[in-house]
Parts: structure tokens; C-alpha cells; sequence
């Protein structure tokens, strides 16, 4: 008994040795495996087999910086006398092109800005400010051939101009759609910054309706596209296309204390852009839709003081008297809301849906009435309150004044050195004669308001405190000077 009982310890004793031998040596594979695959991730690129194609990328821009830099022109503006307006934006180059020395007044200026083809038979959209006052027009396409542009049109209020060059079969961009641009969305700036040609950045889509007030007056359009693509001087009138080389914005202005990109850019949405080109071509002036009424946008502050449960849309202060929102039922302290299907958030939401479209189009138009949905449908109207195409010999009568009036041309704008303005071509009994007020004047201003049409005069009259307001304005001999009057 005492052998088996000494001959079984022996056999146990063995057989935990040998399992603690084989734990041992698994242990020890597992840690050198362990090892083995720490150093093989850790092993420089040059000592591992890379595939770039297997590898995670950011957004391929090459087919839409393609299509876009062919369609690009720079252009080359000379002028006798460049415009005040834009000195922080991209259309003022005068620090940039005189440095610290201003050339002689007999010595012509140049200004350099950028260019879209939209056609093949050569037109090309750009900035007003980059060919405003221009005696004469250069264009080098990306290929380097140079041609002398001729101006079709421009429009100050949106800063938009279009421009022609006499060649064919030229690479154009296509329009996209700039209402379904969505914030965070990846974008191409394309331009020509500092005279460098064909240059390509990208950034997002970082916000959109963006007014930063920079082409004032009552009929200006500001709703911009911001985005973080690096833009700089000379930039303006390139390109903002999507990653599809689709063209959704023309590069307009910089928020910049230096002058140079600091991470803020503008564009105009490219359906405010189509608007006006066809406009441009199909009728050689702008036609402008109202829809008459004077907004302002919600805050705390006002949604508080007229018991407004909502801090979206825009607030209705007054409404025009016969214009298109009056003839429809919608009424002063109304809140709007949506336009169509777009949401409407902001009054430059509201101006740039309203300016895609053409006097006498009809929108259903939704409000709120104390803080109660109701639906109109409001039949646009142009800048004289009709319905019908606006040429730039139409009279037109304000009653208020008694006297009828006439835009002015773009020759007489340059001749006086102004920006807008409405004439008087005849006088009847009213306020404007009695106050001492000659045929051929032209009002600029009605106190803060700039005027360009009937709409601008009849807003600026009934929104003027206790019925008091000053008409600032020039004679064609130069001569200005400011009448008051009192209703």
C-alpha cells in the first residue's frame, strides 16, 4: 500500500509539472506574437507594403477643378476714374496696383478681377465692380489668347455684370442650383488672386443668406453664399462651382480687416446670377419683381413686443399701398414665413427668392397672423407698380410729388459720377414745384434711403417720421443740394 501510494504522488507530481510546462510555452507565444504585431504596426511606410488605392481620401476635386479653370477667365479693366465703392472688397485694387504713390489724374488705372464663361459663343458673367467705369475691357482666357470685351449689361444692385468676346466653341461652366446648396457642403473657389491665373482653392459651404451690407439701397440683393475657400483680391467674378464643376455662386467680396482672406468669402448664388443674365440678354435691363412690402427680421426683442411666437421668417412693418402683397390681403405686422416651398428665415432669404423671379409671376405666400397660418397668392409687380416689362425711357408719376419720372442711363451716371438715381422729366402741381424743384432733377436719396424706382420714393415717404423727410439729390450741370419737405 505504501509503494502504490507513493508511486501515485510521483505520477501526480509529473503530470503538473508538464501542465506547467506547457502553460509556460504558450504564454511565451502568445507574448511574442504580442510583440511581433506591435513592431509590424509600427514599422516605418517604407518597410511596408502600401496600397494607395486601398487607402481612406478626402473629396476628389480633380474632374471639377477641370472643367472649372477652362471656363475662367482673368479680365483687365482701364479706366479714367474707378468708383469709391468696394475699397475692402475685391474690386478696389488701389493699394494693391498704386502702392504708397496715386498716379497722375491724366495717368489711366487698371483693375484686374476674374471672369465666367456661361456660353460658348463668348459671354462671360463677372462682378460690376470689376468693370464699372471701364473705358476698356481685356479678357485672357485660360489658353492665354487675349480679346477686347465689350459690356452688355450690368446691375449694381445685385454687383453682377455680363460681359462678350467675339470667338466661339469656348469651354463654358453649366448652372447649378443654388438652393440646394447645403451648409457643410465641399466647394471650388476659382479665380485669378494677384494676377495668378487658374488658381483653385477649396473649402465648405459655411452659411447661406448671408447681407453684409455692402451695395446698399432699399432694392439691393444680399444674400450671399459664405464659404471658407481661400478667396483674395482679384478673385472677384470667379467661379464657386460644387464637385461636380457646376457653377452655384460668382466670388464677390471678403469680410477682411487686412484686406487679404481671413477665412470669410461671399458669393452670389448662381439662380440670382441666371436671373439677371437672361434679363440682361432678353431685355437689356434688369427686371426686377416686388412684392411690396417693408420687412425687417425677428429678434427677441421685437417677437416680445408684438406677442410673436416664432423667432423664423420676417416681419411685415408696412405694406405698399396698391402693390402686389396690398391687392392680396396681406397686411403690415404679418410675419412670412415661406414663399412657395422655401422656407423663408431671414430678410435676405426673402430677398433672394423674390429676385429669381419676373413681374407678374404669381407666389402663394405663407404668413402669420396672430401667430395663425394663412396662405395668399400675390402677383408680383415691377419698380413702376404695373405688371409689364420695364425699359429705361418708361415715365412713371408719383403722386406724392406730382411729377413724373425716368431712370437714368448708364451715361449720364458716369458723366455726374453716380450710382443711381431716379430724373424728373415733368412737373405737375405738387410738393417738388412748390418747394422750388426744376425738371432734370435727379433724387438720390429720400433721407437714408438710396432711391432707384417708384417703390424706393413711395417706402422712403411713408416710412419718414412724423411726416417730415429730406430729398437729396443733383442737377445735370453737377450742381447738388438737399429740399425738405413735410406731409
Amino acid at each position: 500500500m505504501k509503494r502504490f501510494l507513493e508511486f501515485t504522488l510521483v505520477a501526480l507530481l509529473s503530470a503538473l509539472f508538464v501542465v506547467i510546462i506547457v502553460f509556460v510555452v504558450i504564454k511565451k507565444e502568445d507574448v511574442t506574437n504580442h510583440r511581433q504585431n506591435i513592431q509590424s504596426t509600427q514599422l516605418p511606410v517604407s518597410q511596408t507594403s502600401f496600397n494607395a488605392a486601398d487607402a481612406v481620401t478626402g473629396p476628389d476635386f480633380r474632374v471639377a477643378a477641370d472643367r472649372s479653370v477652362h471656363a475662367v477667365v482673368h479680365i483687365r479693366t482701364q479706366f479714367r476714374r474707378k468708383t469709391e465703392s468696394y475699397d475692402d472688397f475685391f474690386g478696389s485694387l488701389r493699394e494693391y496696383l498704386e502702392g504708397r504713390q496715386r498716379p497722375s489724374q491724366s495717368a489711366p488705372m487698371v483693375g484686374f478681377g476674374s471672369g465666367v464663361i456661361i456660353s460658348e459663343d463668348g459671354y462671360i458673367v463677372t462682378n460690376n465692380h470689376v468693370v464699372e467705369g471701364g473705358d476698356k475691357i481685356e479678357v485672357t482666357l485660360n489658353d492665354k489668347r487675349l480679346y477686347e470685351a465689350k459690356l452688355v449689361g450690368r446691375d449694381a444692385s445685385t454687383d453682377l455684370a455680363l460681359i462678350k468676346i467675339d470667338t466661339k466653341d469656348l469651354p463654358f461652366l453649366v448652372y447649378g442650383n443654388s438652393d440646394e446648396v447645403q451648409i457643410g457642403e465641399w466647394v471650388l473657389a476659382v479665380g485669378n488672386p494677384f494676377n495668378l491665373t487658374s488658381t483653385v482653392t477649396a473649402g465648405i459651404i459655411s452659411a447661406k443668406a448671408r447681407n453684409i451690407n455692402i451695395l446698399g439701397g432699399s432694392a439691393s440683393i444680399e444674400s450671399f453664399i459664405q464659404t471658407d475657400a481661400a478667396v483674395n483680391r482679384g478673385n472677384s467674378g470667379g467661379a464657386l462651382v460644387n464637385t461636380s464643376g457646376q457653377l452655384v455662386g460668382i466670388n464677390a467680396a471678403i469680410a477682411s480687416r487686412s484686406g487679404s482672406y481671413e477665412g470669410y468669402s461671399f458669393a452670389i448664388p448662381v439662380n440670382i446670377v441666371k436671373k439677371v443674365m437672361d434679363d440682361l440678354l432678353n431685355y437689356g435691363e434688369i427686371q426686377r419683381a416686388y412684392i411690396g412690402v417693408s420687412i425687417s427680421d425677428i429678434n427677441a426683442e421685437l417677437a416680445e413686443k408684438y406677442g410673436i411666437e416664432t423667432l423664423q421668417g420676417v416681419y411685415i412693418s408696412s405694406v405698399a399701398k396698391n402693390g402686389g402683397a396690398d391687392k392680396a390681403g396681406i397686411m403690415a405686422e404679418d410675419v412670412i414665413i415661406q414663399i412657395d416651398n422655401v422656407e423663408i428665415k431671414s430678410s435676405s432669404a426673402l430677398l433672394e427668392t423674390i429676385g429669381q423671379h419676373h413681374p407678374g409671376d404669381k407666389v402663394n405666400v405663407k404668413v402669420l397672423r396672430k401667430n395663425k397660418p394663412k396662405i395668399f397668392t400675390v402677383t408680383l409687380q415691377n419698380e413702376n407698380g404695373a405688371l409689364g416689362v420695364v425699359k429705361s425711357d418708361d415715365k412713371f408719376l408719383v403722386e406724392e410729388l406730382g411729377a413724373y419720372f425716368q431712370q437714368i442711363s448708364t451715361e449720364i451716371k458716369a458723366k455726374l459720377n453716380i450710382e443711381n438715381g431716379i430724373e424728373i422729366t415733368q412737373l405737375n402741381n405738387g410738393k417738388l414745384k412748390d418747394g422750388g424743384v426744376r425738371e432734370g432733377f435727379i433724387i438720390l436719396r429720400v433721407d437714408n434711403y438710396i432711391i432707384n424706382s417708384k417703390l424706393d420714393i413711395e417706402t422712403a415717404i411713408s416710412e419718414s417720421k412724423n411726416g417730415a423727410y429730406q430729398i437729396e439729390g443733383i442737377y445735370p450741370n453737377g450742381m447738388r443740394i438737399i429740399y425738405g419737405f413735410t406731409n
